[in-house]
């Protein structure tokens, strides 16, 4: 049931159906199917949103969620989580009992809807977002992905600014760590720069060839994430895309690492996910792609100083570069 302040949130911080897709948002493409089903992601997202923004309790949300078919199920996880996170920040801990809840299963989207939140409150109320996650898995890790979440963001809603002038944010102190704010972001945006160009590779790589070169992995591993989860190209697109990468072929493949254990472990793998998984690795398969990540995993407690999600995605993109071990930066 509806509460007028949660109405009155809804309506002022959550865009409308129209307002994300790719026409209303002036993106340079041409509709299509893959135009049209790659919008229905973000709605999947503002369902959630205004499903928990003016929700009473969590069993409510819980069973709204539930009625979204799998393959979207976790995007609407991402709003729903937006929406607490916003609440939270005034007065409350749904967030956290959501996230150990019936949100785990979709933790790694999950994250991204706090980077969603962060988008929409000033930077003095970020420190606030994160509820402490003790004792679920990928916590404190993969919390990055709540910077990628916002990176991902600004780039959706603001081509201009954050894609064709390539601003770059103030750094923030998220865990401790300012500099791999800018990385995060850059992730994040990597998987907007899909969108935008509605799946077309050759444009995305396009886009991505322009921005400054120490930028170029980041958004590399956001495309192959983004191209993986989201879909959108078939195999022999992403086979063009991996030649227009070229050195930055691994990244794709770490992006597409993420994609795949994300999705298997939602518990729901889609076909386009485990085709283009296996494109942009080289041919690994669903099974061969989790066990990559879950033996890579223990990089992240090496303790040198890189954030552990950073240690993480180098052991993955040894793999692929064919290292005998990741080099911190």
């Amino acid at each position: 049931m509806s509460t007028v302040f949660g109405s009155l949130r809804r309506l002022a911080m959550a865009p409308s159906l129209e307002d994300v897709t790719f026409v209303r948002r002036g993106f340079p493409v041409e509709p299509s199917a893959v135009t049209e089903a790659l919008e229905s992601i973000p709605q999947s997202v503002i369902c959630g949103f205004e499903w928990a923004i003016d929700s009473r309790d969590q069993w409510e949300i819980e069973r709204r969620l539930a009625l979204v078919e799998p393959v979207m199920r976790g995007f609407a996880y991402e709003g729903a989580t937006m929406a607490l996170t916003i609440r939270d920040v005034m007065h409350g801990a749904r967030t956290r009992e959501f996230l150990l809840g019936p949100g785990q299963r979709h933790i790694f989207l999950t994250y991204i809807g706090i980077g969603f939140a962060m988008a929409r409150l000033p930077r003095r109320m970020w420190r606030k977002v994160l509820p402490d996650l003790s004792g679920s898995p990928y916590f404190p890790t993969m919390s990055w992905l709540a910077v990628d979440g916002y990176g991902f963001d600004r780039a959706y809603f603001d081509v201009k600014r954050w894609v064709d002038q390539q601003f770059v944010p103030a750094p923030y102190a998220w865990a401790g760590d300012p500099d791999y704010f800018l990385r995060a972001v850059d992730q994040g945006i990597g998987r907007a720069l899909w969108f935008i160009h509605g799946a077309d590779c050759p444009a995305v790589a396009a886009r991505v060839e322009g921005f400054a070169e120490h930028r170029k992995r980041d958004l590399w591993s956001g495309v192959g994430l983004a191209a993986t989860f989201a879909g959108g190209a078939g195999p022999a697109e992403l086979a063009g895309l991996v030649k227009l990468a070229g050195e930055f072929g691994p990244e794709l493949a770490l992006g597409a690492t993420f994609a795949v254990k994300a999705r298997d472990y939602a518990g729901h793998m889609p076909a386009h996910s485990a085709a283009s998984g296996e494109a942009l690795t080289g041919g690994l398969g669903v099974k061969e792609t989790v066990e990559l990540a879950d033996r890579t995993e223990d990089a992240a407690l090496d303790g040198t100083g890189v954030p552990a999600y950073e240690l993480w995605r180098q052991a993955i993109r040894a793999h692929f570069a064919g290292a005998a071990a990741p080099v911190a930066d």
